[in-house]
Parts: C-alpha cells; sequence; structure tokens
C-alpha cells in the first residue's frame, strides 16, 4: 500500500467502521475474528456472496488479515476454514477472493487450493497496483 495512503487513515474513522461491521449484521455478510489469551483480536476473515456477479462462485472473501506476531501459528488457516464452512453452510460450492499481488502471504492462498482465476488493476491512494483474485470450485473436505 502507498505510505501516504496508509498514514493518512483515520483510525477513529476506521474504529467506527468496524464497530458499524461487528454490530449491524448485514443479511450476507460474516466476520470471524481470532483470538489469543495473551494478545487480544488479532486477526479477522470477512465474507459473503460474491460481489461482482461471476455465476461460477457463489461466495467471496472480501478480507483476510492477521497481525504480523501472530502469523505462522495456524489462525490464517483456522479464519479462512472459518469462512468455508460458513459458505459450506450457505450452499454455496464454489468461492473466490481477490489479494494484491505485491502480497507477501499471497502463496497461503495456492497452498489451500486456490487457482488462479483473473487479474485486475485497481487504484489506492493515486496508485495503481494489480489485484490477482483465487478461486476455489468445489468446497469439499479438504478445505474447511
Amino acid at each position: 500500500m502507498p505510505e501516504e495512503f496508509l498514514a493518512g487513515i483515520s483510525i477513529a474513522q476506521r474504529a467506527d467502521q468496524w464497530r458499524t461491521a461487528l454490530t449491524t449484521q448485514e443479511q450476507d455478510n460474516y466476520i470471524f475474528v481470532a483470538e489469543t489469551d495473551e494478545g487480544g483480536i488479532v486477526g479477522f476473515v470477512a465474507s459473503g456472496p460474491e460481489r461482482d456477479g461471476r455465476e461460477n462462485y457463489g461466495g467471496e472473501i472480501y478480507a483476510i488479515y492477521l497481525i504480523q506476531q501472530s502469523q505462522g501459528r495456524g489462525l490464517g488457516r483456522l479464519l479462512f476454514d472459518a469462512a468455508v464452512s460458513d459458505f459450506k453452510q450457505r450452499g454455496y460450492t464454489a468461492f473466490m477472493l481477490w489479494v494484491l499481488a505485491e502480497n507477501p502471504s499471497r502463496g497461503f492462498y495456492e497452498r489451500v487450493g486456490g487457482i488462479r482465476i483473473d487479474e485486475k488493476e485497481i487504484e489506492i491512494g493515486g496508485i495503481s497496483l494489480k489485484e490477482v483474485a483465487y478461486g476455489w470450485k468445489e468446497i469439499l473436505m479438504d478445505h474447511g
């Protein structure tokens, strides 16, 4: 992410956005959190219906994040599996997600069976960035 964009983020505004997201249930959107005894909430996954009208993918992971200190302990996989389990309960047979191409954690999606299905350019903070889409065409025992 561009440094100027990150520096311009209002913590108070973001806190209000998350407070609303966590207390006002959208009809089909869900947020699962990872919490540790020593660190409190250390990560989250937000998911719901696929947003771009892709007929082959009913669900979408909108965001998944884990603080750096908690990475590599299996919590990211637990968050991912929580979203996949939710997709199963909703009757979705496939899902997808978008990730910045430069995201160093992108390999995680390939390790859990994601197949690269698309890419696009987005603009954040006046900078053009590439996003890559990963898809899972079948939700089976391997994913949850």
